[in-house]
């Protein structure tokens, strides 16, 4: 694929509720906007930016609020969803758009899934990427996750909720700790059957006491690990796990859309080997009620969680034959 100088990637920020929103953008047409996940960063986009833009659509990929060089609010609840969505408001308007296809990975899916759900007059359509939708509603969702593992271990989100608490782990070895996690959700290095499951913390241990050591999935190169660890190690960890300790905050705010579907088109793509999507497989049953818009559900065998990095050409042919569906 050959790309005119003029198409290549810019980066630049815009003003929005979190204060600033770095994005990098390539391409003209129709907006599309790329929402990433946790531990990432717009970076986990490269593989789809040029491919869109070549495309004949104006891709855009954000640092979320929290992240690389975004702002980074101090308050753990400035990281409510409803700020998350507001930010995309903000960015679809900051780039002179009366609206844009939302497309999002891992947390990246949710904040793109209630973007579409809050504000149909700008998200003209969605596709999420990992992890399916579920209509907002049910129980508190820390109940939930304190129930999750049984004995002798803590489910990760539980494990996440104290503030500080995995920062200590994380911090003193970003490389290593993103190395471990990254090998450790990826279809290539993650634990065979039977093995500890990377996210359940055993009590008094680590997280990272579960991932694989000294490999790295065959998607990410040690030029790739530098750019992930330099961002963590400049702003911390803390703005990225603020999302995680507003789940029941966005549980109560969330509650008047309790059970409401998603109606614009949609796209939903899995791994087959990424809890995410098989813990969820009950959500994904559910789509012809949640998601009445929706195009097409796929599952790509062999594929963990970071998909649009581990299966990047499948998931670009995907996406990019979903896009050229919509009109506008």
């Amino acid at each position: 694929m050959h790309l005119e100088p003029s198409a290549a990637p810019r980066h630049r920020t815009v003003e929005a509720p979190a204060g600033r929103l770095h994005l990098v953008e390539q391409g003209t047409g129709p907006l599309v906007l790329l929402v990433h996940g946790f531990p990432e960063s717009w970076y986990s986009w490269r593989r789809q930016l040029p491919v869109l833009a070549a495309a004949g659509y104006r891709a855009v990929a954000i640092d979320v609020r929290g992240y690389g060089r975004s702002s980074k609010p101090a308050a753990i609840d400035a990281y409510r969803m409803l700020d998350l969505v507001e930010d995309n408001v903000a960015l679809v308007r900051a780039l002179g758009e009366e609206n844009a296809v939302v497309v999002g990975h891992d947390w990246g899916s949710t904040i793109a899934a209630t973007s579409a759900l809050l504000h149909p007059e700008i998200f003209r359509a969605v596709a999420l990427l990992s992890v399916p939708y579920a209509p907002p509603g049910g129980p508190r969702p820390t109940d939930v996750f304190g129930r999750i593992g049984g004995a002798g271990q803590e489910f990760y989100v539980s494990y996440f909720q104290e503030p500080g608490r995995a920062e200590t782990e994380i911090e003193p070895d970003v490389r290593g700790w993103l190395a471990g996690l990254y090998a450790a959700l990826s279809a290539d290095t993650m634990p065979a059957r039977g093995e500890p499951d990377p996210h359940f913390v055993a009590h008094g241990g680590r997280l990272r006491d579960r991932f694989p050591s000294g490999v790295l999935p065959a998607w990410l190169t040690e030029d790739d690990l530098d750019v992930y660890a330099g961002e963590f190690e400049r702003t911390g960890l803390t703005g990225a796990l603020n999302r995680y300790r507003n789940m029941d905050r966005d549980w109560e705010d969330l509650a008047p859309h309790r059970g409401a579907p998603i109606k614009q088109p949609s796209l939903f793509i899995g791994g087959a080997l990424d809890a995410s999507t098989t813990w969820m497989a009950d959500a994904v049953d559910a789509f012809p009620t949640t998601l009445p818009g929706l195009t097409a559900s796929h599952l790509l065998e062999g594929c963990g969680h970071w998909i649009q990095q581990e299966r990047p050409e499948e998931v670009n042919r995907l996406l990019t034959g979903w896009l050229n569906t919509l009109t506008g």
